[in-house]
């Protein structure tokens, strides 16, 4: 006899036939269980779920028992187990949740009983499997649910972090209106600003997009902030001027990236305005697109230059750029996401909508987020970053009358 591990329940009010069958099952291994009916097999259910029920009961008690059954969210089969050879009754019982049916005396059906019993331990098996993944499921599921309420909570935090790294909104820094916008796709976004004077006559600027997306993005975002803040507080003590030359700048960012092993790179534009000249230093980091310049006469460009990625070069070296704002202007940055939402078919169009927008008066964030809808997008294709720049410097009024004077005499 091989020892199993089945549970059989047999309720039969003829102590002879549950005997015998009980017999009979023990000798195939099962452990059995027997009752005379159901009312007395109560504590049975409430201990343990059978595997398999034998029951010589009643059409409609097989009904109530199945409904039991059903309402445990038990997939126990149950075997009617009767002497009558009417068909009436055997159906009536299939129907009422029978899975199948002996004929007692068993003695002269073992080989239909084996039968049975092999039809049937096949279904419990199969059902057990798949109470087991049912168990399993629920409990990966319970996990998951745990893992990403853990994660939101994680999220919320870094983008509370990534908010107060940003600078305050609608400066006006030494004769400089300076506001911002991001809007990310994910919680955590890749892309990053910021502006700051550097002394009463140079004011920085730049936007960067990390790579990818998500919390290894948005980490970087954190040592760009980092790396800034410690550029300037040596400029301050005299112990280096990097955040004075915009090349500079980069060559800072791109040996602390290699230096993190993260496999991050980011493309960056970084201007430094020079007030008393009324020039703009630049470098590009594969930025793109490149920022809009517009004056107040009209004229409205892209900036040119190029220069390799942040963060994937050993030695890069990047070239410095000049321009003049010699009269009234506004300068904008953006990331490439800007890009993304305006439809268009290929980039070349995207650009010269976004030039038109622009150089049709929508030379603020206000103007230009109502102009793409920004407002009403609730998922966006990847961030966006913006950075408007206006001018309120006074012109060198004073410097003219003097030349006038001079001139004069």
């Amino acid at each position: 006899m091989v020892s199993r591990t089945e549970r059989i329940l047999i309720i039969d009010a003829d102590e002879k036939s549950r005997m015998e069958l009980g017999r009979y099952l023990e000798s195939r291994g099962f452990y059995v269980t027997g009752y005379p009916d159901v009312s007395s097999a109560r504590s049975l259910f409430e201990e343990a779920t059978p595997d398999v029920i034998f029951a010589d009961l009643s059409p409609q008690a097989i009904e109530e028992l199945s409904n039991r059954l059903t309402d445990m969210e038990s997939f126990t089969p149950i075997v009617l187990c009767t002497a009558g050879r009417d068909a009436d009754t055997l159906v009536a019982a299939l129907r009422a949740g029978a899975a199948d049916a002996v004929l007692k005396p068993y003695c002269d059906g073992k080989d239909a009983l084996e039968d049975v019993l092999g039809k049937l331990f096949d279904r419990v098996r199969v059902n057990r499997l798949n109470q087991l993944y049912r168990q399993e499921l629920e409990e990966a599921n319970r996990d998951l649910r745990a893992g990403i309420s853990e994660l939101r909570a994680d999220q919320r935090a870094g983008r509370k972090v990534q908010l107060k790294m940003l600078p305050d909104r609608d400066q006006v820094i030494d004769g400089l209106s300076i506001d911002h916008m991001i809007k990310p796709s994910l919680f955590l976004s890749g892309d990053f600003l910021d502006y700051f004077s550097l002394s009463r006559d140079k004011v920085l600027v730049y936007v960067a997009d990390v790579s990818g997306h998500g919390a290894s993005s948005a980490f970087v975002t954190v040592l760009l902030k980092n790396l800034s803040n410690r550029l300037q507080r040596n400029l301050r003590r005299g112990s280096s001027d990097d955040i004075l030359y915009p090349e500079r700048f980069l060559q800072r960012i791109n040996s602390e990236l290699l230096d993190t092993g993260l496999g991050k790179h980011v493309t960056l534009f970084v201007g430094i305005i020079t007030l008393s000249e009324r020039t703009m230093q630049y470098a590009v980091g594969a930025h793109f697109p490149m920022p809009l310049l517009c004056f107040e006469d009209g004229e409205t460009r892209f900036l040119e230059g190029r220069g390799l990625p942040v963060g994937l070069f050993k030695e890069p070296e990047w070239e410095v750029y000049n321009v003049e704002l010699d009269r009234p202007f506004h300068l904008l940055l953006f990331s490439d996401g800007i890009l993304e939402v305006i439809e268009a078919k290929s980039l070349d169009i995207k650009e010269k909508t976004l030039l038109e927008l622009v150089s049709g008066g929508r030379h603020t964030i206000a103007a230009l987020s109502e102009a793409l809808h920004l407002d009403e997008m609730t998922e966006l294709p990847d961030d966006i970053a913006i950075v408007s720049v206006t001018d309120t410097m006074p012109l060198r009024v004073e410097s003219d009358e003097s030349e006038l004077a001079k001139t004069k005499s």
